[in-house]
Formats: structure tokens, sequence, C-alpha cells
């Protein structure tokens, strides 16, 4: 029995030894959340106030890349007899072309009729099997682009968009 007592007496001893380190580690760790607070406070800040700066610059770059964009000009749907042996087959489409500037609009807008019949003259020389395949597509983009660089001025149309494509 006096075995227990010590036993005891030792649990207790060691119930002491380890609430006296608590004790100075809880005031440890009160400095140390405070610390990560106060970074944490001190970063937010920083980030905060970055934020800020990038967003100026953004506002500056968003406007230099609309110009740099240009505009999108719509053209009026297409619909046209393409040139397929035996039977007459139909091509519905839609065009935006995009221009390199605002400027260049008002030449589209008057010389619209010259851009259609260059792009009516393009579609009906195809055939359904040449327009069907996405390369196809592609082809006929770049070749009304082509055509209306020709009109407009090199340079001026940046990219041609099919908005609309239906064939019968």
């Amino acid at each position: 029995m006096p075995k227990e007592k010590n036993t005891k007496v030792e649990e207790g001893e060691g119930q002491k030894a380890a609430e006296a380190p608590k004790k100075k580690g809880g005031k440890f760790l009160i400095i140390i959340i405070a610390v990560v607070v106060l970074l944490g406070g001190a970063a937010g800040a920083y980030f905060f106030l970055l934020d800020k700066g990038a967003e100026k610059d953004k506002g500056t770059t968003a406007k230099e890349s609309k110009e740099a964009q240009g505009v999108n000009f719509p053209l009026e749907p297409f619909v046209v007899n393409l040139m397929d042996q035996g039977g007459s087959k139909y091509l519905k489409v839609t065009v935006q072309l995009e221009l390199a500037n605002p400027k260049v609009m008002d030449v589209a807008k008057a010389k619209s009729p010259q851009i259609r019949d260059a792009v009516i003259t393009l579609l009906t020389n195809k055939t359904s099997e040449e327009l069907i395949t996405p390369e196809g597509k592609l082809m006929l983009k770049d070749e009304i682009k082509q055509r209306a660089n020709q009109i407009l001025g090199e340079g001026n149309v940046i990219n041609v968009y099919l908005t609309d494509f239906v064939m019968q």
C-alpha cells in the first residue's frame, strides 16, 4: 500500500509542475496571437492600398485596350444561293467586321453597298462542301477580311465574325 501513496504524491507533483508552465505559456500565447493579428492587419492594409493603385492603372489600361480593340460594324444578313451542282442550296449568314478605330466606322457606313456587293459575290461562288467544314469557314472569313480591306483601306478591318450561319 505505501506504493499507492507515492504514486498519488507523484501525480500531484506532476500536476503542479504542469500548471506552472501553462500560466507562463498562456502569456506567451497571448503575445503571439497579438503579433499575428497586428501583422495580419498590416498585410491587409498593404494589399488594400496596393489594390487601389492597381485599379487606377487598370482604368488607363482599359481605355487603351478599348481603343486598340476597335469597333464592330454589323452588316445586314446575307441570303444567297450557293454554287452547288444539281440543286439549289441557300446560305444565310450574318457578318460583323471589327474595324481598327471608330473613324473607320464612318467610312464603312458610306461604303456599305460596296462591302455587301463584295461579300455577295464571294458567297455565291462557294459550294456547300467548301463552307461546311471549319477550315472552309475560316477561309471565308479571311477572304471577306481581304475584300473589305481592299475597299476600306489596308489594315482597317482587324477581324471578321460570322454571327449567324445557316445552310439549307
